[in-house]
């Protein structure tokens, strides 16, 4: 902030002396002119805001010495909210005004004593020179005294939010409200953005599926602690259609309005004003800003502010600023709804298109799905286990491109037309895929995918698996000591290339008491390490979990596989064949 000016234009340096006792002065600086000689308190800081001095008016109104006080940034070691706590450097117009090289003044501060109760100040604060080419300010202070009329337990007001307290919050409203996709947080970080900068109480009023209201938020600022009153939140009753009154308004999305216990002193128009009357009453609040939230295409609420220890009421002037918020707040509560609106969409779609496990006399089989951490609640993994014509029983795991509802789509086409396929034609598996990519080819909606699809059957009591894979993972099989091996054999490429070339078979016999593992690549890649690493930490996991039940060892192995930087959903079967003699 050094401001260039010739000696000539250069103002005496402000500093101060104290007969007889030490100036109040930082290292270095070199007073030209008594600062004693203004009658006012007063502080010099420097460019940076240290102080640089301070007579005695400020130091009695302070109750700090002069060492104490040279050389301290006075934002920090003075400046206060309200509530006595740090004031946030962007909140300071104070500094805003020295950083500018302006002169601002405030009808009331916040500022700390040393023996650390709060004073309230007004101030006005100047540019003036310190030596030649250097620049500082002058801060004159006056203390306010309380009236003595003020209602026992209530503030002084805070002075007015400036221009850039307006856009910091506006910008700190979009950021919280948005980075969110939680009803309920988004409603309280609103609350707490607003409270208790600008009231003393938020209330948050929703309107609900078929236009019904629920309170779903009572917070009041106590003591610098916010505290969600539960008594005052819950079920309202129906939005009057032609009510004049300011919360009814605003749940129909017509104004935003002022409001005070005056405005519920009449016999009440309807159940919403009683419960309004019953508010004011619980809450103590004198004065009320109440702004409809509007989303994209409805009204999905109302916000109201209320001050009961602040003796300012809401003004008209305060209601744009009011609209900016609710106006960020809808956006946010928006995206909000409708990505839960998916959610639930995509939990009753997993829970109809991942089949039951069917019963195999002999046979044990679980299965897990596993949702992407940051998509919908279903997926493009699936798997499937069915009986065939012949007798065998069908085994199948795939994967669509995609961890959204458009993939859980291709993926049901995937999985009803290779069910009809397997079943019509009991051929090998290579033939019933190859039927299943042509279909992919020309009449379904799946750009690209994986599957691997199995015959299980039994002869003369030996379990034997006929599979062939389109480019899936390989299958797992673990022996009941422990040993594994991966099912690498009649691999070939992935569905919906167009390819032409022929797919195999492979055949297996598998050990009594042994798991076969069908799984999606979710369960094996990361991002921090290899293909080849994650193949090999799943069969370590999987040899030393052989002798679990199939239940604990498909849980566990979840648990401990699955990348914790992974990002796409998994599919997971498991089969475990009986003991020789059953």
């Amino acid at each position: 902030m050094a401001a260039a000016a010739s000696p000539a234009d250069v103002p005496p340096v402000i500093g101060p002396h104290t007969p007889g006792g030490t100036p109040a002065t930082a290292p270095g600086a070199a007073p030209a002119l008594d600062l004693e000689s203004v009658r006012a308190s007063a502080l010099v800081v420097d460019d940076e805001g240290r102080i640089v001095a301070a007579n005695a008016g400020a130091r009695r109104l302070f109750r700090t010495s002069a060492e104490e006080l040279a050389g301290q940034d006075a934002h920090d070691l003075l400046h206060r909210d309200s509530d006595g706590h740090p004031l946030p450097r962007s909140r300071c117009r104070m500094r805003e005004a020295l950083l500018t090289e302006t002169t601002a003044q405030s009808d009331l501060g916040w500022f700390a004593r040393g023996d650390g109760t709060l004073l309230g100040l007004s101030w006005l604060i100047t540019p003036c020179a310190l030596t030649p080419g250097t620049t500082g300010a002058l801060v004159l202070l006056h203390e306010v005294r309380q009236p003595a009329t003020m209602p026992p337990g209530a503030g002084t007001a805070p002075p007015p939010l400036s221009e850039l307290d307006r856009l910091t919050l506006l910008a700190e409203t979009t950021t919280g409200l948005t980075s969110t996709l939680d009803v309920d947080e988004a409603l309280r970080r609103l609350a707490a953005l607003t409270v208790p900068r600008l009231a003393d109480w938020a209330v948050v009023d929703l309107l609900t599926e078929g236009d019904e209201v629920r309170r779903a938020l009572v917070v009041q600022h106590d003591n610098g602690v916010l505290i969600e009153r539960t008594d005052l939140q819950g079920p309202m009753p129906p939005v009057p259609q032609e009510s004049p009154m300011p919360l009814s308004r605003a749940l129909r999305g017509v104004a935003s309005a002022l409001a005070g216990p005056s405005t519920y002193q009449g016999p009440p128009d309807s159940g919403i004003a009683v419960e309004q009357q019953r508010l004011f009453t619980a809450t103590g609040m004198h004065s009320a800003a109440i702004a409809p939230v509007r989303g994209l295409r409805d009204v999905l609420g109302a916000l109201t502010l209320g001050r009961s220890l602040r003796p300012d009421a809401f003004t008209a002037a305060d209601l744009p600023l009011l609209e900016d918020l609710t106006r960020r707040a809808g956006l946010a509560l928006d995206n909000a709804r409708l990505y839960q609106r998916q959610r639930k969409v995509a939990e009753t779609m997993q829970r109809h298109l991942l089949p039951q496990m069917p019963t195999v006399p002999g046979l044990e089989m679980k299965a897990r799905y596993v949702p992407a951490p940051d998509a919908s609640q279903v997926g493009g993994d699936w798997y499937d286990a069915f009986p065939l014509a012949d007798g065998a029983t069908a085994l199948a795991i795939g994967d669509v491109v995609g961890h959204d509802l458009e993939a859980a789509g291709g993926m049901a086409q995937l999985r009803n037309m290779l069910r009809a396929f397997a079943w019509s034609r009991p051929e090998s598996p290579s033939g019933v895929v190859t039927q299943l990519d042509q279909a992919v080819m020309h009449i379904a909606e799946v750009p690209m995918a994986t599957l691997l699809l199995a015959r299980l059957t039994c002869e003369d009591g030996l379990w034997r698996l006929h599979w062939t894979n389109a480019g899936h993972p390989p299958p797992l099989l673990i022996t009941h000591d422990g040993r594994t091996r991966y099912l690498t054999d009649a691999h070939g490429i992935l569905l919906g290339t167009g390819s032409t070339k022929p797919r195999l078979d492979a055949v297996v016999t598998l050990p009594p008491r042994s798991t076969l593992m069908l799984y999606t690549d979710g369960l094996i890649e990361s991002p921090s390490h290899s293909l080849d690493h994650g193949l090999d930490l799943l069969g370590k996991h999987a040899a030393a979990l052989a002798r679990r039940p199939l239940d604990s060892f498909s849980d566990t192995l979840l648990e401990q596989v699955r990348p914790a930087d992974n990002d796409d959903d998994v599919a997971f079967l498991a089969v475990r064949t009986p003991d020789a003699a059953r």
